[in-house]
């Protein structure tokens, strides 16, 4: 990690590299998302392609721990030393003396234990679903927090014989189809972006087409 380290600091230093010395927290969340999202295609291509798409995200994280670092905020340390404290902190059953009966026990300690972190107060809604999700990982976490039921597709015709050919309706039978893949034990946006990815893929190539 340090030598990641040095080399961003390299190109962000003043005879370095023009791009990497312009960019901010701001003008690299997308490139973040777009190597998150890069790097859970990559789960399904196999380990090499895994590695890579890994690389590209801690690469991220470098980005920002630099940059953070030089305008004296946070540095790299600061951000493992945080994520190994609450992983110990929020794992009392771990490293400490907690007992659990299994994993359903472990997530109802996790989010007592991040309440608590919170000085008692819960989370919002909007701040337990990061709008920065894709809609339909964001839809299925929303119909989790509200104690929607998992239906069938029965229910998703249903919905689609009554919705009106709107975005309203639309979205109305994208929310059923969720609802669905929950039942199923589907994760809707990964299913979709797999779809979406295989048929990518076979598209011919512009350059062959004839």
């Amino acid at each position: 990690m340090q030598e990641l380290l040095d080399t961003l600091r390299r190109l962000r230093a003043p005879d370095g590299c023009p791009w990497d010395r312009e960019q901010t927290h701001e003008s690299l969340r997308p490139y973040l998302l777009e190597e998150a999202a890069e790097a859970v295609d990559a789960v399904s291509e196999g380990p090499a392609a895994l590695a890579g798409e890994l690389g590209d995200v801690l690469l991220q994280v470098a980005f920002h721990s630099v940059i953070a670092q030089e305008a004296g905020t946070f540095s790299y340390a600061d951000v493992e030393r945080g994520i190994v404290e609450k992983l110990v902190r929020r794992h009392p059953h771990v490293f400490g003396e907690v007992t659990v009966s299994g994993a359903d026990e472990v997530v109802t300690n996790w989010e007592a234990i991040k309440t608590a972190e919170r000085a008692g107060r819960p989370r919002s809604a909007a701040e337990r679903v990061p709008s920065a999700l894709g809609a339909l990982a964001r839809e299925t976490q929303a119909q989790k927090l509200a104690g929607r039921g998992k239906t069938g597709r029965e229910a998703v015709a249903e919905v689609l014989q009554s919705a009106p050919e709107t975005a309203v309706g639309v979205a109305e039978v994208l929310s059923a189809v969720v609802a669905w893949a929950r039942r199923a034990g589907v994760e809707a946006e990964v299913a979709l972006r797999e779809r979406t990815h295989a048929a990518l893929a076979a598209l011919p190539d512009p350059e062959t087409h004839a």
